[in-house]
């Protein structure tokens, strides 16, 4: 018995000192596993992107996304950890610059062409008009030509006038015939009268023969063309020298095109000039400027440069519209480095753009002043700043500025360098001195986004407002255009950010903050001048808000100025055709023209 109970002692305690050994094995070095598991870890994160938002830079994630506060797609925040990158370069990954929509180009010099577009209509040749008049008094009996457009041939019977003078004269002649032998000075004076109304010797010997009276005197065409005018009715009673029609000869025309003062320095005698007709659509034209107005029209601000056009086949007719350009060649002597205006950025007072850098640990941007000279439609001449063969961003240049200021890297606000400037606004940028200037976050607005009615309603109060306040800077009414812009921002205050989602979401949210951003001082402008600078962008934004969701449920026109902004130009909203500059108001009220037509 005694020896049973050992033999089962024995039994548990090996046991129990197997299984403590077997635990020990198993689970006694799962702290330096996981320590091994946590470092490992730790690796793997320490060598993936860091991903955060342009606009609120103290969000951090390991992996792509939305940024939770606005809503805008993350961006990698890159490593500029490398020993060999410029201290002032800002390095991109090729996946950022992919995400950042980032292409470049290399500068090269070329012949600086500055593009201008003109508008204008057909006119008839000045020369060419003849007023066809009466040379004498009496009563319009009848009428060959009656209505305008018609053809008429020189020597044709046009009209027909009954005249009292005529029929007197008539008798005088007659009397002063039976006396020809004795006083035939009277004979000849009779005859002359008739001369002195335009009847001809043959008209006259006609009248001699016949020996009656005529009471009624025709009117012939003194030369070929279209009346383009009838200014006589039937039964009317015309005076000596009273104009019955106009006549205009069509087979020469002009082509009356209408110069803006900011590009009379740009158009000269003898430039060639482009145009097409939208009633004649594949057709084009071409002709040179032979005569420019010596005066601007102090209405339109416009000068009238004439191009004379062979109208073989009497295509263009008076009236028309036409629609040409010019390449105005700028009067630089050598050639001269060209870059597109997407890849300048502007701060009032500063021009920059970013030159690319490509080395062994990968591509880097540098941030550069340059000097800019005339612009040339959609690009710019460069005075100074950068030399041939450089290559710069053309596309995406607000996304690598934003990525400059996150890193504390010079960027266009701060050219110095320093921390990053967070919250909602944009890089604190001042858009009212940047032509056509668009922030980055807005690159989606150029296409169309379905929204919900309920979206709409809530949008349509900012252009009542916006309307508003365009309409008090046409009539130069500060305190009106102030109480408008405040409209709008306690109009942007009331909107639902729940109705946007989506991609829509995130493109209300740049708009939105741009309209704040240019607004957010509406109340302490003081001048004029000082609230028409950010409408130039606030009506941009509204642009591209009607461009993108339709909100509004009426017809809007992009009205244009070609003088506004530096002359560099500026466009804005209107619910009508008719051009009321908020730019200049009363001093120049009706400066520009309709450009685009949004429905």
């Amino acid at each position: 018995m005694k020896t049973e109970t050992k033999k089962i002692i024995k039994v548990a305690a090996s046991t129990l000192i197997l299984g403590l050994l077997f635990g020990w094995l198993l689970f006694g070095g799962s702290e330096n596993n996981k320590k091994d598991e946590h470092q490992h870890s730790e690796e793997e994160i320490a060598g993936e992107n860091i991903w955060t938002c342009s606009m609120h830079p103290q969000i951090r994630q390991n992996e792509p996304g939305d940024c939770p506060i606005c809503g805008m797609e993350l961006i990698p925040l890159g490593d500029d950890n490398d020993s060999e990158l410029d201290p002032m370069a800002i390095s991109m990954s090729p996946t950022a610059m992919q995400l950042a929509n980032v292409s470049t180009a290399v500068v090269g010099k070329t012949k600086p062409i500055k593009l201008l577009k003109l508008n204008g209509k057909v006119e008839a040749d000045e020369r060419s008009v003849y007023s066809q008049s009466s040379h004498i008094p009496g009563r319009i009996e009848r009428l060959m030509v009656n209505f305008t457009g018609e053809n008429v041939s020189q020597g044709q019977v046009i009209a027909s006038i009954y005249s009292p003078d005529l029929v007197n004269a008539q008798e005088e002649l007659f009397e002063a015939r039976k006396i020809v032998e004795t006083q035939p000075q009277l004979f000849d004076a009779a005859k002359e009268k008739l001369k002195n109304w335009k009847l001809s010797d043959k008209q006259i010997a006609q009248i001699l023969e016949s020996g009656v009276v005529k009471e009624e005197l025709p009117i012939h065409a003194d030369v070929s063309g279209y009346v383009i005018e009838k200014m006589v009715n039937l039964g009317d009673y015309v005076n000596k020298g009273k104009a019955l029609y106009q006549i205009a000869n069509l087979y020469n025309v002009w082509v009356l095109f209408d110069v803006y003062e900011s590009d009379m320095a740009w158009v000269k005698k003898g430039d060639e000039v482009s145009f097409t007709i939208p009633s004649l659509p594949g057709e084009t034209f071409k002709g040179r400027i032979s005569y420019i107005d010596p005066v601007i029209n102090p209405m339109t601000r416009v000068a009238k440069a004439r191009v004379e056009i062979n109208n073989k086949g009497l295509k263009l007719k008076p009236e028309m519209f036409v629609s040409g350009t010019v390449e105005a060649k700028l009067p630089i002597k050598s050639d001269a480095i060209v870059v597109p205006k997407t890849a300048v950025m502007w701060t009032g007072q500063r021009s920059v753009v970013y030159v690319k850098n490509t080395s062994a640990k990968g591509v880097n941007f540098m941030m550069r002043e340059v000097t800019l000279g005339p612009g040339l439609g959609d690009g710019f001449v460069v005075n100074k700043g950068l030399d041939e063969g450089d290559e710069i961003a053309i596309n995406g240049t607000f996304s690598i500025d934003a990525a400059a200021q996150l890193a504390g890297k010079p960027s266009m606000m701060n050219p110095e360098g320093g921390p990053a400037m967070t919250g909602h606004n944009h890089g604190g940028m001042n858009m009212g001195d940047t032509p056509n200037s668009k922030v980055e976050s807005k690159k989606s607005v150029l296409k169309k986004i379905t929204i919900g009615q309920n979206a709409k309603d809530a949008l349509q109060p900012l252009f009542t407002n916006y309307i508003d306040m365009k309409e008090a800077l046409t009539k130069d009414d500060i305190e009106g255009a102030k109480t408008a812009g405040a409209k709008i921002l306690k109009t942007l205050e009331g909107v639902n950010m729940s109705l946007f989602t989506g991609e829509s979401h995130n493109v209300w949210m740049g708009l939105s903050s741009d309209l704040k951003n240019t607004l957010q001082h509406v109340q302490h402008f003081k001048t004029l001048e000082d609230i028409r600078k950010p409408f130039q962008q606030v009506s941009s934004t509204m642009i591209d808000l009607e461009k993108t969701f339709s909100p509004y449920n009426k017809s809007l026109y992009v009205m244009h100025c070609p003088m506004a902004n530096n002359n560099k130009g500026a466009d804005w909203l209107s619910t009508t055709k008719e051009v009321r500059n908020p730019y200049y108001g009363k001093s120049m009220l009706t400066c520009g023209e309709v450009s685009k037509e949004l429905k």
